[in-house]
């Protein structure tokens, strides 16, 4: 990858979307990066440029998605998002349109945080969508394109999650027996998925690539 690069984030504020941010300010290769935010986070730096957006207009700001790399660090819950219908919007609809519009901008590379088990024809909501998300931005045919399927995420997140929080402390439990093909499931700190983001798409192979959780791991560890 040549350096001068300029990158846009969209989901700077989630657990990945934070580290994405913090690796790509600290990454020489990128000499500007713009965040799509709702809500200002005043924060700065020489490299950072913050917008705040409606997300339901997201066409409107078109000349910023005029970058060489595109990060969605886009997700939500059904119980933050309150019905099915407001999560479909956050982790298909408000993806999939960032990556048209990347795609009418020339952007050659992007990169999306999916999840482990996304699968267009599972019996789960969750999963489920996650699937045809996959399915939706494959086919948009942006050059180089990378979906990354963390298993359970670590991190310090800005809100409280009970049921997370339960399964940080069950999948701590339980890392030592997932071995082998088991070894995917195994929890994953956010800041080595985002580790493993910005190398990877500095490798930038065309295609569509599927990266699973053992090998952000890897990466994102060495």
């Amino acid at each position: 990858m040549n350096s001068n690069r300029s990158a846009l984030l969209i989901g700077a504020t989630g657990l990945v979307g934070a580290y994405v941010k913090k690796e790509i300010l600290k990454n020489s290769d990128y000499v500007n990066l713009t965040t799509f935010v709702r809500n200002e986070t005043n924060e700065t730096h020489p490299k950072l440029k913050e917008v705040k957006i409606e997300f339901d207009e997201m066409a409107n700001y078109m000349e910023h998605f005029k970058v060489d790399d595109l990060f969605i660090c886009l997700g939500t819950t059904i119980k933050k998002a309150g019905t099915q219908e407001n999560f479909r919007k956050v982790d298909f609809d408000y993806v999939v349109e960032a990556a048209r519009l990347a795609k009418e901008s020339g952007v050659g590379k992007i990169a999306v945080v999916s999840a482990i088990g996304a699968d267009e024809n599972s019996r789960f909501f969750y999963n489920k969508v996650k699937g045809e998300m996959e399915r939706a931005v494959s086919e948009i045919g942006i050059a180089s394109t990378y979906f990354f399927r963390p298993s359970l995420l670590l991190g310090d997140r800005k809100e409280f999650r009970l049921g997370e929080r339960i399964g940080e402390v069950l999948g701590r439990t339980i890392q030592p027996v997932l071995r082998g093909k088991l070894k995917k499931y195994r929890s994953v700190h956010g800041q080595t998925v985002a580790i493993a983001m910005v190398r990877f798409l500095k490798d930038g192979r065309d295609g569509v690539h599927m990266v699973e959780s053992d090998l952000i791991a890897k990466i994102g560890d060495l």
